[in-house]
């Protein structure tokens, strides 16, 4: 099996650097596009068959160095008490939202070998198909983000209700983040008991508190979960999407490799996170647009901040955007691998 991945994650700094994708299971890749013609997003990840052929995909056809799980942030969320539904153009929708004292009551732990079996199950049928391949990224939500979602029932601009909960009701979010962690560390325990052979963990919108409300409301939550985790034999990665400004907070997580998007480079971060940190990173996902010699030169300039680090993963700073061609994705794991060489 290709190790490259697990290496760097372990510390080692691997030539060539291993490469994947977020979002690299998903809609610019046509063979996904025909799968999803028959299905729903939901359905699809309920699916452990079709879920796992999707995941697959991106291996066979870019050659990048891990699989992550397909799946979505969400899917325990529905377990817990809360309807679930994506919308074409509107996204995740969470209804009722979750603002006040009596909707918290109606909440509860999952059991996730009875709630999110069919997710368990595509990891194990993954394990199998992708023997002798490459490793397989698990994935959650992380409660801060996860919060945000029931709180505001979808996505959000302005975030409005999530931080008059925060600030009118803290006793309140407390409650919640308590409840929504208890979810995270036994959902992320099953993935790894069925086979998932390293871990990220999305804070997507942990990046609109401030460095004290980081780390006051968002970061605890994550370290309990790591330090629930320690022992596993796992690695985890803890990626705070447009977090540059709370990097040194970050740093104390317990995760073993710190995830960047594209506004702070690899050097600016090394700096702050220190010399032996393990960062995975950063191309701008627009940079896909530019001609080949410009997205070459991108490339490399990320690769030689890279070296800077313990050990880098390549990666985008945020998921690939389905208007990309996949040929251009494919170029950009064969740059990748071709200069880093």
């Amino acid at each position: 099996m290709n190790e490259a991945f697990l290496r760097a994650c372990n510390g080692e700094a691997v030539r060539p650097v291993p490469v994947w994708l977020m979002r690299q299971a998903g809609r610019y890749l046509p063979a996904y596009q025909e799968v999803r013609k028959k299905i729903d997003f939901l359905t699809l990840c309920k699916t452990p068959e079709l879920a796992a052929k999707v995941t697959i995909q991106p291996v066979d056809i870019l050659g990048v160095d891990a699989a992550i799980l397909f799946s979505d942030i969400l899917i325990p969320l529905e377990c817990m008490g809360i309807g679930l539904d994506f919308h074409e153009g509107r996204g995740p929708v969470l209804n009722p939202p979750v603002r006040t004292e009596q909707d918290i009551e109606r909440l509860h732990p999952i059991d996730p070998d009875a709630d999110v079996s069919f997710v368990l199950e595509t990891i194990r049928i993954l394990r199998k198909e992708l023997s002798g391949k490459v490793p397989l990224i698990g994935f959650s939500g992380a409660p801060f983000t996860l919060a945000t979602y029931m709180i505001e029932g979808g996505t959000s601009k302005s975030f409005v209700n999530t931080k008059r909960m925060l600030f009118e009701s803290p006793h309140l979010f407390s409650r919640l983040m308590d409840l929504l962690t208890e979810v995270v560390l036994s959902y992320i325990k099953a993935q790894i008991k069925a086979g998932a052979q390293a871990i990220q963990v999305f804070d997507t919108w942990a990046g609109i508190l401030t460095r004290e409300d980081y780390k006051r409301h968002a970061l605890p939550y994550v370290t309990r979960i790591f330090k629930g985790l320690e022992g596993s034999g796992v690695p985890f990665i803890y990626f705070v999407f447009n977090g540059g400004h709370v990097l040194e907070i970050v740093r104390d997580s317990g995760a073993e490799v710190i995830g960047l998007d594209w506004r702070t480079d690899i050097k600016t971060a090394i700096s702050r996170l220190g010399p032996d940190a393990i960062v995975q990173g950063n191309l701008d996902p627009g940079a896909l647009f530019l001609p080949e010699h410009e997205l070459r030169s991108r490339v490399d300039s990320v690769l030689r901040q890279g070296r800077e680090a313990k050990a880098h993963i390549f990666n985008l700073g945020h998921g690939i955007m389905p208007e990309i061609p996949p040929e251009k994705a494919r170029l950009l794991v064969e740059l990748v691998h071709e200069l880093s060489s």
